[in-house]
């Protein structure tokens, strides 16, 4: 798109590959023309501030729980106070978050998050028909939205995560009449959502009609996956191998999701199953597994278990030589920061509009080869 005119000497050009501002300014001298451009990257998250390769800060509410967790980890927490001070629009991420530790979880997924070199502005979303047992009422009222405060809004990304429901029916869940309400707005309102483990699989069942099926016994463990589809941008980086944990009673099938050519199955494992599904141009992304998990999460999960006398199986590949007397090995940090990082970058920031108001009426052409 080009604007102006040249008697004006100035032309903009709005370039939606990579959301650059070019201007063009032209005199005329003799006969010369001379053409001085000027690049000024309109992404939401750049406009004022020089970048390099520095890692950007996440956004969060000044006494959020995670801010102190991951300042201990040198990650650069900015507040409202300080943002308040930059003009700068960061990225807009809402987390719906489903699991009953939630200030883990939050933690974990903004952790995440703000290790890539774009800033983020992370809000948290609850469901209200649904109280939430393992989290005060206070934390819940200080920093969690309800749908209602949030539908008029529009995001750049969202996270869905999992939820302990699995073994239910989905219409049985209290909350699936709002969740269905939730993944109908983020087709016009969310340029790519990111679902996780129970977050996908009823992801993939509400806007495909692909079913879950219950396993033999609990899936619980660390394994390795492989990219199946070679392109795929969400997978640049990766090794041929990698290692993902899991924690789950059901599955999906890729025959299943293979029934629907919109969809491509992006990685798997021979153990675990599929593992990442991708719609064309990448607005909705499904994770069946717990990539943002912590070096004990599985190990919280398998004690708890334990001593509620379920009689666990040990996590697979979790502890060394499956002794759980032992500190478990975290072999999939790496790969976690990765998936997250392209996904801001390729899915979100690459792809979302600079006016956050025409997310539902954007066109991912521009991307959709290679995102397939």
């Amino acid at each position: 798109m080009l604007e102006g005119k040249i008697g004006d000497g100035e032309f903009q050009r709005r370039h939606r590959t990579t959301r650059r501002r070019i201007s063009f300014d032209i005199s005329r001298k003799s006969s010369i023309i001379q053409i001085e451009i000027r690049i000024d990257r309109a992404n939401p998250a750049i406009n004022t501030q020089k970048r390099g390769n520095s890692i950007m800060p996440i956004r969060i509410p000044n006494d959020l729980p995670a801010a102190s967790a991951l300042r201990s980890e040198n990650i650069f927490v900015m507040t409202d106070t300080r943002a308040k001070t930059q003009d700068i629009r960061p990225l807009k991420i809402l987390l719906l978050n489903l699991m009953p530790t939630k200030i883990a979880t939050e933690t974990q997924l903004a952790r995440l998050l703000g290790n890539t070199p774009i800033q983020v502005e992370l809000e948290l979303l609850m469901v209200k028909s649904h109280v939430a047992k393992n989290t005060s009422e206070e934390h819940m009222l200080a920093f969690y939205k309800t749908f209602d405060q949030v539908c008029d809004k529009t995001y750049d990304g969202m996270v869905i995560t999992g939820a302990p429901v699995e073994r239910m029916a989905f219409e049985d869940v209290e909350y699936w009449d709002e969740l269905c309400a939730i993944f109908e707005w983020t087709k016009t309102h969310v340029t790519s959502t990111f679902h996780i483990c129970w977050g996908a699989q009823a992801g993939l069942y509400y806007h495909w009609g692909v079913p879950k099926y219950m396993m033999e016994k609990k899936l619980s463990g660390v394994y390795r996956h492989r990219v199946v589809h070679k392109n795929s941008i969400l997978f640049r980086g990766f090794d041929d191998t990698f290692m993902v944990p899991h924690s789950r009673y059901t599955t999906v099938r890729r025959e299943d999701i293979l029934a629907h050519p919109e969809m491509k199955i992006l990685a798997e494992s021979d153990e675990a199953g599929v593992y990442a599904i991708s719609t064309h141009g990448g607005r909705q992304i499904f994770i069946t597994g717990h990539s943002e998990y912590d070096a004990d999460t599985l190990e919280k999960e398998y004690l708890r278990d334990k001593a509620a006398g379920l009689h666990p199986d040990v996590p697979c590949n979790y502890y060394p030589d499956d002794d759980d007397t032992r500190a478990p090995i975290c072999s999939w940090r790496s790969s976690a920061n990765l998936l997250y990082c392209n996904w801001l970058n390729y899915f979100v920031y690459q792809a979302t509009p600079y006016d956050l108001n025409s997310v539902g009426i954007v066109v991912m052409d521009d991307f959709k080869e290679q995102h397939e």
